[in-house]
Parts: structure tokens; C-alpha cells; sequence
């Protein structure tokens, strides 16, 4: 069972939640999911990890970042005009808020005693190492598919996104030209060696992390996988490389059904969870 809530930014805009295992609160095992970079939380998988999950006794929390582009109760990106104003430090800032507000008791009183763990897939999981590293109450973060850095554009596309003030991507789903203003590209060339760098995040994490990659991502190369790993506490870090599938692990949306890769993914993230938040 789900239910949902609206949180409203300081600059008034809206964050779309859905809690999903509402009576699993007391247990004091939170567990937040991420969306990627031209995702959202109802895509695909979403809703299937959330019963997932809160069947298993954890109280997880999805929620769609305020500029993602989907507003409200839909699964289109029907504000374009907003995906074009997002960026990664408004993202991770969003997430911060999202963990605050779950502190502060907006979806149901807390325990005297709660752990959070972070789920993030793709730029998610990027977003999520960021917020997760600095953040006292997060007490673990596993990535799906997680980018390495943000900075994933070639010279001349960021030479021609300066001379044009905004850089155009296609929605492969929906065909859609989406733009994304010159403010996303200075985010990441100001504060991506320092705020915004996830390998450094990872190197001083010291919380546990598990990284999940499938071999045949060809939207974020593996590659990045073995950098996150390299560059983490292997103490307290597992990384699964799954041979044979991609950036979303062969699962679409609309969603259809689970499959064998996909539930082992499921099954060694719980593994993760109930160590390290149950």
C-alpha cells in the first residue's frame, strides 16, 4: 500500500512523494529512492522496488526531484520549461531537503532509534553518494547503474552550449527534445571538482556502499563502476558487476514484469539493507 505527499521547496516548487509501507515506520528502517537524469519515481521499476521493499519491512520513500519535468500524479514529462531550469547542486540540496522533512516527522513519527539507507539509480546514484557523504543520518548508500562524475558532455558540446545557452537531449522513450540551460553546464564547471565531485565523495564517505552495474551499460559505461569502487573503503564497499545487461537491467517502463537479473539486484541490495540499516 502507498500514499501520497507534496513538499513545497523555498522557492515553491513542488517535490511529488510516494511512501510505500506506511505501518513499517516503527521499525525505524528507512529507505530513500533517487531517480536518474530524465527519470522519475513511478518510471519502470520504481513502483515495484517500493512494495519490494516495504514486504520486506523497510518504510521507502520516492519522490520525483521539483524540476524533473513530471509534474504531480503524471508519468509524462509535461514541463519541459522546468527540466530546463534543474541542476545537480539543486538535486542534491532537494534530496538533503527530502531526509529533513522525513526527520522532522512529515510522513509519520519516527522511532527514538532509525536508520536511512540511500537508493540511487543512474544520476541518482551521483546524487546520492553526494548527499549521502555528508549527511550524519544517512547510514548507507547503494547506486544502481551511479555516474562517476557529471561532467559527461565533449568540448565542443559544452563550447556550443556557451554560444547557444542551453543543450538539447532526446528522450529516447518519447522521442521528446528536451533542453537544459547554460545554468546546469556552469554548475557543474564551478563546483565540480569540489561540491559536485562524486569520486571525492566516495574516497571520504566511510558509510557502507554498494555499487550495481550492469556489464552492457552503454549509458554509463562500467568503467565508472570500478572507479567508485576503486576509490572507496573496500572495508565497508560490495560491488556487483551483472554480465549480460544494461543501464536498466532489461526492466522498461511501462513496467511489465521483474526478471531473473533484475531480482538478484533486488536480492543483494536487501542483503545490503538488512545489514547495514536493519
Amino acid at each position: 500500500m502507498s500514499k501520497n505527499y507534496s513538499l513545497q521547496t523555498v522557492d515553491k516548487e513542488n517535490i511529488d512523494v510516494t511512501v510505500y509501507g506506511e505501518k513499517n515506520l516503527p521499525n525505524g528502517k528507512i529507505i530513500v529512492f533517487v531517480h536518474g537524469f530524465k527519470g522519475f519515481k513511478d518510471w519502470g521499476f520504481g513502483p515495484y522496488l517500493g512494495e519490494f521493499f516495504s514486504n520486506k519491512g523497510f518504510f521507502v520513500l520516492t519522490f520525483n526531484f521539483s524540476l524533473n519535468g513530471v509534474p504531480a500524479g503524471s508519468q509524462n514529462f509535461e514541463e519541459p520549461e522546468k527540466f530546463a531550469q534543474n541542476s545537480i547542486s539543486r538535486e542534491v540540496k532537494e534530496l538533503i531537503f527530502v531526509i529533513d522533512s522525513l526527520k522532522s516527522g512529515k510522513f509519520g513519527t519516527l522511532p527514538g532509534s532509525y536508520r536511512i539507507g540511500l537508493l540511487g539509480h543512474s544520476r541518482g546514484g551521483g546524487v546520492s553518494i553526494l548527499a549521502g557523504s555528508g549527511c550524519e543520518h544517512v547510514s548507507a548508500v547503494a547506486t544502481w547503474s551511479a555516474v562517476s562524475t557529471f561532467d559527461r558532455y565533449s568540448e565542443r558540446q559544452k563550447l556550443q552550449w556557451h554560444e547557444n545557452g542551453y543543450f538539447e537531449v532526446q528522450n529516447a522513450r518519447t522521442g521528446q527534445i528536451m533542453r537544459m540551460n547554460i545554468e546546469y553546464l556552469k554548475d557543474i564547471e564551478e563546483n565540480g571538482s569540489d561540491a559536485l565531485n562524486v569520486l571525492k565523495a566516495v574516497e571520504k564517505m566511510g558509510k557502507p556502499l554498494l555499487l550495481v552495474h550492469g556489464e552492457q551499460d552503454l549509458a554509463v559505461p562500467v568503467k565508472e563502476a570500478d572507479l567508485l569502487y576503486e576509490k572507496s573503503n573496500k572495508r565497508s564497499s560490495e560491488l556487483l558487476i551483472l554480465p549480460a545487461t544494461g543501464h536498466t537491467f532489461d526492466i522498461k517502463h511501462p513496467f511489465e514484469s521483474s526478471n531473473k537479473k533484475f531480482d538478484k539486484i533486488l536480492e543483494k541490495t536487501l542483503k545490503f539493507f538488512e545489514k547495514n540499516i536493519g
